[in-house]
């Protein structure tokens, strides 16, 4: 074996190893990565939790209940989150870029085709549907992408892309409601579906991370190699360059003497023989192409086939997502927590209108307080995550607790600085959302990661399909919307129960897989 070859040989062990240590990873292009996402938030979420302003102007327009009308945003919202594991097969196909692509130009034309509603039924395909679907396809990429390139800092890098959302509700309830003021609700959509083509700029980002084999190619480039290959090459190409020159020369001078000798007669056969073969080569070309686009859809169809059952095999196969109790129960907090987040989003700014704080609310929006606190709670949280002595599990649950007496606590405030301060507090405590994809990502692995984000991010959005539409519901029966936010607190209650199961389900996996583990040892010594 020689000095090159050697080169080629890595452990298997060392590729994590080499991976970690790439400049891109946690650094480099990773934080071009860390803005791309921060960009989606701000364009996808942050235009979601803005839907209040245009909430208002949906209710004087169309005249229908407020329980109908809430359902355009929840739709929104709630695809966006519910289609997590169907966006999760197209990242595994297509890859994050072409997904985050393809998703920024259908949320585009989901804002403009809105501008022309004339029923609110309309905004439910137009809107809920097409920009939904859209905004599925661009988040999930990223969400994935940061996880990818980020280890050490993962929760830092996860905290300031998702702070997005909370910059994004800010900038987008200002715009907004500067656009419904200026020019209409109509224009205003069209507007701001101009603005969301540069989700197609954030996908054009995320190119892919660096894989082992990248790596390996970097590393063998050594000294030896290359003097050694650089003198080979130079000798080579000096005979072949040299071969190449004579060559050309000989057949230069063969072409001009057979051209002398010929004739005109045989030029004009020579002539109408090439017409010949090109007529035949071009009838054996639209013979084969049908047959070429048969072989191109068969080995497209393969590769979605394949895609398909790896896809199907994570979920539910035999160490599928679903076989992880404590996962189970993470989705199951999952379907009950989010539509507390989303209902202030949705009601609050007619709560406002309702309460006579109209006046206070043109200067600071509650929504804009739950924005910018939103912020600072998901750097921080991320921050002290990402703490050695410090369990990101204890902090996520922590934070859920707190917004929780908060949902409980909003209706009995009836002064804004009151409705102020509990809302400032929701928006801090919200800021579990950084911590939740390194929660995830602790329950199942990387590997299983996009897979897991996807079906929980599908429970939140089944959350966020069915509460405001139901907090509106229980305003058009009771005419408050106190019930509304005691509801929801009992529905998180009942979620964060569930978390409260992980000590329980964690020591009852750590017994079976010792006992698995066990028996595995057993049947090899019987072999033996």
């Amino acid at each position: 074996m020689s000095a090159c070859e050697e080169v080629k040989v890595h452990k298997p062990e060392e590729k994590s190893e080499q991976i970690e240590s790439h400049p891109d990873i946690d650094g480099g292009w990773g934080w071009m990565i860390c803005l791309a996402s921060f960009m989606a938030h701000v364009l996808l979420m942050g235009s979601h939790m803005a839907l209040g302003i245009l909430y208002v102007e949906w209710l004087e327009e169309f005249n229908e209940s407020r329980g109908l009308t809430a359902w355009v945003g929840s739709l929104t919202i709630g695809i966006t989150l519910i289609v997590g594991p169907i966006i999760g097969l197209f990242v595994g196909t297509c890859g994050c870029r072409k997904t985050t692509i393809i998703g920024g130009l259908l949320t585009a034309l989901g804002w403009v085709i809105s501008a022309y509603a004339t029923n609110v039924y309309y905004l439910f395909i137009s809107f809920g549907l097409t920009a939904g679907i859209g905004s599925g396809m661009a988040y999930l990429p990223a969400i994935v992408m940061v996880g990818q390139y980020f280890k050490k800092r993962r929760a830092l890098a996860q905290g300031l892309s998702t702070t997005g959302t909370g910059f994004g509700t800010f900038i987008m309830t200002l715009l907004l409601k500067y656009l419904c003021t200026e020019y209409g609700w109509r224009n205003a959509m069209l507007i701001h579906g101009a603005v969301n083509l540069n989700l197609c700029v954030c996908g054009a980002l995320m190119r892919p991370p660096p894989s082992s084999s990248s790596i390996q190619i970097e590393n063998q480039s050594q000294p030896e190699c290359a003097e050694t290959l650089q003198k080979e090459i130079s000798t080579s190409d000096l005979v072949a360059h040299a071969i190449d020159i004579d060559g050309i020369e000989e057949h230069e001078t063969s072409k001009e003497e057979e051209t002398k000798s010929l004739s005109l007669e045989e030029v004009s056969e020579l002539q109408e023989a090439e017409n010949k073969d090109r007529v035949k080569r071009e009838v054996i070309f639209k013979e084969r192409y049908p047959l070429r686009i048969l072989k191109t859809l068969s080995q497209l169809a393969n590769i979605l086939k394949k895609s398909f059952w790896k896809w199907y095999s994570s979920y539910f196969g035999t160490a599928a997502l679903f076989s992880n109790k404590v996962f189970i129960c993470f989705v199951f907090w999952a379907l009950c927590a989010y539509c507390s987040f989303v209902i202030p989003f949705i009601h609050l700014p007619e709560i406002v209108k309702l309460y006579g704080f109209e006046e206070k609310d043109n200067k600071v929006p509650l929504t804009s307080i739950i924005a910018i606190l939103h912020i600072f709670g998901k750097i921080f949280l991320g921050l002290i995550s990402d703490l050695p002595f410090i369990n990101a599990w204890n902090v996520f649950l922590v934070a859920n607790l707190i917004m929780c007496i908060c949902v409980f606590i909003l209706p009995l405030m009836h002064t804004f600085t009151g409705m102020a301060t509990v809302c400032a507090i929701i928006g801090f405590s919200s800021g579990y959302f950084s911590v939740m994809p390194v929660v995830t990502e602790d329950l199942v692995g990387l590997s299983n990661l996009a897979n897991a984000y996807g079906i929980i991010i599908s429970a939140n959005g089944i959350s966020a399909l069915l509460g405001p539409p139901f907090a509106g519901w229980i305003y058009d029966v009771t005419g408050k919307y106190d019930y509304s936010f005691y509801f929801c607190g009992l529905i998180y209650v009942i979620g964060i129960g569930f978390l409260l199961l992980k000590p329980c389900l964690q020591k009852q996996n750590d017994t079976e897989n010792k006992s698995k583990q066990a028996t595995e040892a057993l049947h090899v010594h019987h072999d033996e």
